[in-house]
């Protein structure tokens, strides 16, 4: 269930990139979307894994995942240049 529900979030994510129309609010909506989307995928996985190694280990890496995307949205929506 969580899995399914964390895909529809990507989804939604990856419709917003498509169809919003400057880059801040594609990026706020792939962002946002994408981080609860992994999240709830990570969950779902890591109630099926059995291992308790196994669902640190994917959590660590939804972390990583995050500081990785907040830190690469704040680098593009810097650029001062136009959307062309």
């Amino acid at each position: 269930m969580f899995v399914t529900v964390g895909v529809a979030f990507f989804t939604v994510g990856t419709v917003g990139l498509i169809r919003l129309p400057d880059r801040r609010s594609r990026l706020h909506a792939l962002t946002k979307a994408d981080n609860l989307g992994l999240g709830l995928v990570v969950l779902g996985l890591a109630l099926v894994s059995g291992s308790v190694a196994s669902a640190l280990l994917m959590v660590a890496v939804w972390i990583l995942a995050l500081g990785a995307s907040a830190t690469t949205a704040a680098l593009l929506a810097s650029d001062r240049t136009e959307d062309r």
